[in-house]
């Protein structure tokens, strides 16, 4: 039978599209820029386009600006002549710590780098009209094309890899060769990289004994077994970031915090996080609230019933834990002692330079290669992280390992750092539109379960932590949770950066910190005071932590069962699960 086509009704001689023309021809659009994202490692070039072209109309509009800067020019190139006459005058930048880059040629090559570096520091920054946030990325794209073209990353200019290569006959270069085509190998094959063998998940590292009481869709929780006789009645419970592995907190035994936690007399929990896949890409931050701080709160409170809880968050698992404090303080929700946060920013004004990355062109075109592709890719995030420390962890590293021929020795913090994860499109899209670009949470506009939040409704103490040299969360950044909640806050300022920083086990050597409390309705301290004010202690801010967390804490007692079968949540396996291991 022939199929009976529609009709049009006389009111309406048109047919309806057989599809959505908005939606595809958005398809379109999204495909091109996605397409785009996947030839320029994420980045927009428009936006980039865009500082340029702010930039360079304004310099070329102020001849007074440009007189100026052609005047510092000869200065530095008369200070560079110096530099080449005075032996020893060489800039003290670590790359030039070698004692041949203080004489000729290569310290002219190294004053004239130092030269160019100050000059466009200065041309990038200070012209008015420019915006701000276009003058910090003209500034930050300046380093970035100077550290590439630095001496030391070439053979023809840095006397450290031709001595090498003289003393070995070029065998410094064959290895190096080797290390390439090793490397090259593995990325392709989507394997580790070399040396990393004897750092297995769940034997040398993630091996504090415990087991998963609980598991749903986007996380494994795992209880930590006992190893004193007694505990603490108020467990410690810990939300880690989802852009790694929770095992940053576990590393080798003797610089696990769980591990050393346990040791205190503390009953630990972690969330172990579902390493998503493009199936996954409409999970959420509201999903990561409720079926992860939320969920996970509901089971300690069944295997530790009529107790507070010591909530920890580390990095981006702190500002989910901050954004769970504060709406279970809005509905009063009183389960929380207090509130651990390391790392961790609820403020993203000061969010150093990752929000170079972060502005409507720029996240339109990362949110559509997301479309595309389900997820952010663990690569695609590894790279920005490379371009902000990109002495450290890619020029440094090519010029040890691939003209030096040196392998760098393998640690358990480099095997963490290899073990890499996905984020959903939603959720990172949420994330990075609603805190970073828009900082909804610290400005009172972030809404959860259908009503905003704000950060002054934490009752709790808190415990927050900064460090040094932190570039994901600057430390200043991390300090505003002082300013932005209204209750008593202690805030230790370690040494290190971002990881190193929080891994400071007591014992590890070179270590301090700078402790103090701000009383609640004590009067604000900017984050310059605070750091003039405050000594500096040797050693580690772990056991300062641990006594904070012991004042707030109940006589020892037994410890609880490990899971609670009664209410459902008999164990599943052993510790770390079964979610650490996705690739």
């Amino acid at each position: 039978m022939a199929e009976k086509l529609p009709t049009m009704s006389a009111a309406n001689r048109t047919c309806r599209p057989a599809i959505d023309v908005h939606h595809a021809t958005a398809a379109i659009d999204k495909m091109l820029h996605a397409n785009v994202a996947a030839r320029t490692g994420g980045l927009s070039p428009i936006a980039l386009s865009q500082v340029w072209w702010d930039w360079a109309a304004h310099l070329a509009t102020s001849p007074g600006r440009q007189t100026e800067l052609a005047i510092s020019a000869w200065m530095k190139a008369l200070s560079v002549a110096n530099a080449t006459l005075t032996p020893g005058t060489v800039s003290k930048d670590v790359r030039y710590r070698d004692p041949a880059w203080q004489v000729w040629p290569f310290n002219l090559f190294a004053a004239t780098h130092k030269a160019q570096e100050d000059w466009w520091a200065e041309a990038a920054t200070g012209l008015p009209g420019v915006s701000s946030a276009h003058e910090k990325v003209a500034a930050f794209s300046a380093r970035q094309m100077l550290d590439m073209m630095a001496p030391p990353n070439s053979i023809l200019t840095n006397p450290e890899i031709q001595r090498e290569t003289l003393r070995e006959g070029g065998g410094n270069l064959i290895r190096g060769m080797q290390h390439l085509r090793e490397d090259t190998m593995l990325m392709a094959k989507g394997e580790r990289p070399a040396g990393m063998e004897n750092f297995v998940v769940g034997k040398t590292i993630a091996a504090t004994p415990g087991k998963v009481v609980f598991r749903n869709h986007l996380m494994e929780f795992i209880q930590y077994a006992p190893t004193t006789e007694k505990v603490r009645p108020e467990p410690i419970l810990i939300v880690p970031a989802w852009i790694m592995k929770y095992y940053i907190l576990d590393l080798s035994a003797h610089n696990s915090m769980i591990g050393w936690l346990v040791a205190q007399g503390f009953t630990v929990f972690c969330i172990s996080w579902l390493n998503p896949d493009a199936k996954d890409r409409d999970l959420g931050m509201d999903d990561y609230l409720d079926q992860g701080v939320m969920a996970a709160l509901d089971v300690v409170g069944k295997i530790v019933p009529d107790q507070k809880i010591h909530a920890t968050g580390y990095c981006l698992g702190g500002t989910l834990l901050t954004i769970a404090a504060a709406a279970m303080g809005r509905d009063g929700d009183d389960r929380l002692a207090s509130l651990s946060l390391l790392a961790s920013q609820a403020d993203f004004t000061e969010a150093g330079e990752l929000t170079l990355f972060i502005n409507d062109s720029q996240l339109a075109l990362l949110e559509d290669m997301m479309w595309r592709q389900g997820v952010l890719k663990a690569d695609q995030m590894a790279g920005t992280f490379q371009i902000l420390k990109s002495n450290d962890l890619i020029w440094s590293r090519m010029i040890r390992e691939y003209m030096l021929g040196r392998r760098g020795e393998p640690n358990d913090l480099m095997a963490w750092n290899a073990d890499s994860t996905r984020m959903p499109y939603c959720m990172h899209s949420q994330y990075l539109r609603r805190l970073y670009m828009n900082n909804d949470l610290a400005e009172g506009r972030l809404d959860v379960r259908g009503a905003k939040v704000a950060l002054a409704d934490i009752k709790g103490p808190i415990f927050a932590v900064g460090t040094e040299r932190d570039h994901v969360a600057p430390w200043k950044s991390a300090y505003k949770i002082q300013r932005l909640t209204d209750t008593n806050v202690t805030f230790a300022l370690a040494s290190g950066g971002h990881n190193g920083g929080i891994v400071s086990e007591p014992g590890h050597p070179g270590r301090h910190f700078r402790i103090r409390t701000t009383r609640h309705r004590e009067t604000y301290l900017d984050a310059e005071d605070w750091a003039s004010r405050t000594k500096t202690r040797e050693g580690s801010w772990w056991t300062a932590w641990s006594d904070w967390l012991g004042e707030r804490s109940g006589a020892p007692i037994k410890p609880p069962s490990m899971g609670a079968a009664k209410a459902g949540l008999k164990p599943l396996c052993d510790a770390p699960g079964e979610y650490v291991f996705q690739e």
